[in-house]
C-alpha cells in the first residue's frame, strides 16, 4: 500500500486565541496534486503556514505527519530539511543576500553537502532560463526591487533548485499575467513526478489548466467542506463558491 507523504489529522489552529482551522483532515500521497480552494478568509494561507510550522500559528489539536513522522511540534527548518517547501503568497525582501548565495546556502542545508560554486551557477543559469528570468537576477538581493510577478517566479526558481518532496504553493498564480502563469505551470509539470507531491492553494483557476489535478478541496470557515476531482474546479469557475457551498 502506498504510504502518505503528508497526513493531516483533525488539525485545529489558532492565532491569539482565535480558532482559524477547525479540524482539517488531508492525506497526500506521492505523485498526487491536491488543490485547496475557497473564499477569502477561509483559512487557506493559515493551513499552508501551519503545515510549515510558522510560530505565529498555534496548533491546539490534531497532528501533522510527514512520511509517517509526527512533525506537529517541529520547527520550520526541520520540516524544510525533511523535504517540505512553501511558496509564499507575499515573498519577503531580504537585503544583503543575493539570490544565488541564498539558493546555494539553502540547497547545501537541504542536502548536507557543500555546493560547488561553478557547478551550482551553471545549474542556476539553466533553471532561470526555463523560467524566462534574466541571469542578472542571480546577483541581485533576494526579492529587493522585484515586481510581484518576479517574486513569484523567484519562488518557483527556489522550488526547482531545491527539488523538495512536497511543494505547498500559496497563491503562486495571483498577480501574474497569462504568459507568466504558463511559464510557472510548465515548470511545475517538470518538477512533478511519482515521488513528490504538490498542494496548490488558490482562488483562481488559470494555473490549473495545464496541471493534472487529483483532488480538489473546498475550504470554508476553517474546515474542508467538500472534496472531489478536477471537475470541481470547472464547477467553481462556472458558478462561484456561493453556489457550490449552498448545495452542500
Amino acid at each position: 500500500m502506498q504510504k502518505n507523504l503528508l497526513k493531516v489529522d483533525n488539525l485545529h489552529v489558532s492565532v491569539e486565541d482565535k480558532e482559524l482551522l477547525r479540524g482539517i483532515n488531508l492525506n497526500v500521497k506521492p505523485g498526487e496534486v491536491h488543490v485547496i480552494m475557497g473564499p477569502n478568509g477561509a483559512g487557506k494561507s493559515t493551513l499552508a503556514n501551519a503545515l510549515m510550522g510558522d510560530p505565529r500559528y498555534t496548533v491546539t489539536g490534531g497532528k501533522i505527519y510527514f512520511e509517517d513522522e509526527d512533525i506537529t511540534d517541529k520547527k520550520p527548518d526541520f520540516r524544510a530539511r525533511k523535504g517540505m517547501f512553501l511558496s509564499f503568497q507575499a515573498p519577503e525582501e531580504i537585503s544583503g543576500i543575493t539570490v544565488e548565495n541564498f539558493l546555494r546556502a539553502a540547497k547545501g542545508a537541504h542536502t548536507g553537502k557543500d555546493e560547488q560554486i561553478l557547478r551550482f551557477r551553471k545549474e542556476l543559469k539553466s533553471k532561470m532560463q526555463e523560467l524566462d528570468m534574466d541571469e542578472s537576477y542571480a546577483s541581485r538581493y533576494l526579492n529587493v526591487g522585484f515586481s510581484g510577478g518576479e517574486k513569484k517566479k523567484n519562488e518557483i526558481l527556489q522550488l526547482s533548485v531545491l527539488d523538495p518532496k512536497l511543494a505547498i504553493l500559496d497563491e503562486t498564480d495571483s498577480g501574474l499575467d497569462v504568459d507568466a502563469v504558463k511559464i510557472i505551470s510548465d515548470s511545475l509539470l517538470k518538477y512533478k513526478n511519482d515521488s513528490n507531491g504538490i498542494i496548490v492553494i488558490t482562488h483562481i483557476t488559470r494555473i490549473l489548466q495545464s496541471i493534472p489535478v487529483d483532488y480538489v478541496h473546498i475550504l470554508a470557515e476553517g474546515k474542508i467542506v467538500k472534496t472531489s476531482d478536477a471537475s470541481l474546479v470547472d464547477e467553481i469557475s462556472r458558478n462561484g463558491y456561493a453556489a457550490v457551498l449552498e448545495n452542500l
